[in-house]
Parts: structure tokens; C-alpha cells; sequence
């Protein structure tokens, strides 16, 4: 395992596809020997496999790992390798059991200069003031990464965390940054209520999106992306990470595509039955962060349905993009013969006038779902719960019931129980 320090002063997806070849090359079989010294999972996982170099292609050659892996032996998981742990953490258990993860000394640098990177290729800006919408604590590793973050890319961090929409509008009146980090849906509420209370949010210039997805399939902004782009035109930049990857894709000022700093993370898209799939193909994400101590992890198949945006990207970035999150392997819906996911239901209720939150549980077995949609509705809108099934049934063909319930009830199940916004809630049987 590498000692460099790492140093986010030198954008490494600016090198040469060539010079980008190598340098992954040769942290890939770096990981590849950590995995099987320091890690008793992996060391049982590759004994069976020629312990030699390997080119970026032979990648495909190694086995993947689930998250059930993760799950089933968790503890095996960790490399130490003989230095005290610094951090633990927990995955934030949406879609499963939450699972540890250990972090290095390093490991915490790393992540330091992973968000850097990509808040610098966003447009953030060393000596601006960065508001943090998301909170440091509960074992959350990403609140904490994107802290370090903007502290090593040499900006200031403005901590208010998980706070009221009424907290967040007087540090933005009083304080004038020039950055925020937060969840979309609430970035687009707390914009939507600075001037109602008399807030100039000008000083707002880029915006880190968390935890949703802002574009469409085809790159373009969904309805919840075109509420942040009319609140703070030209702001806003898409991001993927999980707790388990410890690395993040984050759009560059073209707003294309999520880059994942050069050096940290090698992308696959996988079909159902493990083949890579080429750019613009449709499949599961599946990352092997380099550079990793305590939690390495090989082929990790993140359960995320998304793709490779094709062609290169007009920054100049050699690096791949990764386009949005179309959904969770864990939460495709089989409704009627029709395979869907949620987001497609979600994208619908963001268009609804009056609908001011929402979510969606699905009941039934894994081969026939039963979906109702519960929305919460504005005072006075002007739209019923048969309206809604209306336009939920025009756009994607598919009949599913609507039941309206008061928004406080709405929001606290939502973001009651959970670090991200939860609007999928699976009572499937098998």
C-alpha cells in the first residue's frame, strides 16, 4: 500500500489517458496485495487465483463482491494491517442490515482529498464559505467526508448539519456563502422559503447535491433538478457516493456526469449475470476504491442501477462519468408484467402542483407487487388523490392507489428514521 500523502493542489483526471493507465495499473495490483495480506476475507476469496500483475482489462476476471458478503462477514472485511483503527462508521442500511466500516488514519485523508477533488472540479473555490446541510454524527461517515472535504480544498466549513429550514435561511443571511452540501429536496424547500423570510441567498453559487438523483436518463434536469435550477440557475451539480465505496462521483462544471477522482476508484457497470457492460448500457454499479486500508473492498457490486455517459467529457478529464442513479436492484418493481422502479413514480409526483412531499410502499411477493403512493398535499391544492392516480397512470401506464396523509406525517416518515430521505418502504414477503 501506497504512503504518498495525498494532495488535491493537481487534478490527476487532467493526465493523459496513458499516463492515467499506468498509474491506476499500478494501484490496482497495490490493492490487489493489500487485499490478500491484510484482508481475511479477501485472502480466502483469491487463494484459489495466479497471485500475479494484472492489466486494467483482467479486472473483469476477479470476483465480485456483494453486499451480502459484507453483510455475512463483516468482520473479515477488515485490514488493519496492524494500525489502530481512526474512524468506524455505518452504512446507512436503506436497502439491508447496516454494516461496519473501518477507517484508517489514512483512510480519513483519503476521503479528505476525494470530496476536495471533487469540489474543486464542481467550482468550489478555496477561501469561500461552504454550508453543510448534513449532519456529522450517528456514525455517518459522508457528513464527515464532505467536512474534511472543504477543509482541504482550503474553503471554510459552515456546520449547521440536520437543522430547521428557519436555522439554515439566518446562517445564509448572516453568513453569505457561497457553497451548500445537502439532500436536493430540502436544498429546493429552504430555497423556496429564503424570500419569504427576506433572505438574499445571491451569494449562492454552486451547490453539492446528496443522497437523489437531479437528472434523467438522458442527462436532462428532473422536475426536482429544475426547482434547484430556478432557484439558483446554472448551481447545482449531481454527486454519488456510498459509505461502502468511500469514494465520490461528482459532476465537473459541465454538469455531465459524475467524475471520480483518477486515482481512487475503478468503475464497472455489470449485467445481471456479471459481464461489463460498454458506455450507455444499463447495469448495476460496481466500484473497487483504490487507495483503501481498513475496508478494502474488490468489484463491489453497490446495488445502484445506473450507466457510463458515453464519449468523452469537455472538460478534458480522462476519467469515466457515471450518469444517474436510475434506481436500486433491491427496490425494481414487477407491477402488472411491467418491470419499474420507484424514481419513475417519483419523477411524476415532483410535476404535481400542491403535492408537497411523498413516498411509496410496496407490499405483495416478489414476483406480483401491490404499490400505494401516499402524498401529502399544500393547504388549498388543487389536486385529489384521484387526480393524482391520473397522472401517475398517464406517464407510466400503470394503476396504483394514492392515499393522501397530513405532511408533518409525511416528513416524519421520511426522515424520521434514517440519515438519507427514505420514500421506498419494501413489506414484500420473500
Amino acid at each position: 500500500m501506497t504512503t504518498a500523502a495525498f494532495s488535491c493542489q493537481t487534478d490527476l483526471g487532467m493526465l493523459s489517458r496513458d499516463a492515467l493507465r499506468a498509474r491506476q495499473t499500478r494501484l490496482l495490483n497495490e490493492h490487489l496485495r493489500h487485499c490478500r495480506q491484510q484482508s481475511p476475507f479477501y485472502r480466502k476469496l483469491l487463494a484459489g487465483l495466479p497471485n500475479r500483475e494484472l492489466a486494467l482489462e483482467d479486472l473483469a476476471q476477479l470476483p465480485t463482491t456483494s453486499k451480502q458478503d459484507l453483510s455475512l462477514h463483516n468482520q473479515d472485511f477488515i485490514a488493519a494491517n496492524g494500525q489502530p483503527v481512526a474512524d468506524l462508521c455505518f452504512t446507512s442500511g436503506t436497502t439491508g442490515a447496516p454494516c461496519q466500516i473501518a477507517y484508517s488514519r489514512r483512510d480519513l485523508d483519503r476521503l479528505a482529498y476525494n470530496d476536495a477533488v471533487g469540489f474543486l472540479a464542481a467550482g468550489f473555490q478555496p477561501g469561500q464559505r461552504i454550508l453543510l446541510t448534513c449532519t456529522l454524527d450517528r456514525c455517518f461517515i459522508a457528513g464527515l467526508a464532505y467536512y474534511r472535504g472543504v477543509v482541504a480544498m482550503g474553503a471554510t466549513a459552515i456546520r449547521n448539519g440536520l437543522n430547521t429550514i428557519e436555522s439554515h435561511a439566518q446562517i445564509i443571511g448572516a453568513l453569505r456563502p457561497e457553497g451548500i452540501v445537502g439532500v436536493p429536496s430540502f436544498l429546493a424547500r429552504l430555497g423556496a422559503s429564503l424570500p419569504e423570510q427576506g433572505v438574499d441567498a445571491s451569494s449562492v453559487k454552486k451547490i453539492v447535491c446528496i443522497g437523489e438523483p437531479i437528472r434523467r436518463q438522458n442527462m436532462s434536469l428532473t422536475p426536482l433538478g429544475q426547482k434547484l435550477e430556478a432557484l439558483w440557475p446554472e448551481a447545482a451539480h449531481s454527486t454519488y457516493a456510498s459509505s461502502e465505496i468511500a469514494t465520490s462521483f461528482t459532476e465537473c462544471r459541465e454538469r455531465q456526469g459524475g467524475h471520480p477522482p483518477a486515482d481512487l476508484a475503478l468503475v464497472e457497470i455489470l449485467s445481471p449475470d456479471g459481464r461489463v457492460l460498454p458506455p450507455g448500457e444499463i447495469g448495476e454499479v460496481t466500484v473497487t476504491p483504490l487507495q483503501v486500508e481498513a475496508t478494502p473492498l474488490l468489484r463491489f457490486r453497490t446495488g445502484d442501477i445506473s450507466f457510463l455517459v458515453p464519449g468523452p467529457c469537455p472538460c478534458g478529464r480522462a476519467t469515466p462519468r457515471i450518469g444517474p442513479i436510475l434506481g436500486r436492484q433491491a427496490q425494481m418493481l414487477k407491477i402488472r408484467g411491467t418491470t419499474i422502479f420507484p424514481n419513475a413514480f417519483f419523477s411524476v409526483l415532483e410535476t404535481i402542483p400542491g403535492v408537497v412531499d411523498y413516498y411509496l410502499e410496496v407490499t405483495g411477493t416478489c414476483l406480483a407487487d401491490d404499490v400505494t403512493i401516499f402524498a401529502a398535499l399544500a393547504d388549498g391544492a388543487p389536486v385529489t388523490a384521484k387526480e393524482i392516480t391520473e397522472k401517475l397512470y398517464s406517464r407510466t401506464r400503470i394503476h396504483v392507489q394514492t392515499n393522501l396523509v397530513p405532511p408533518e406525517e409525511a416528513r416524519q416518515r421520511i426522515y424520521g428514521h434514517s440519515r438519507k430521505p427514505v420514500r421506498f418502504f419494501d413489506r414484500r414477503k420473500g
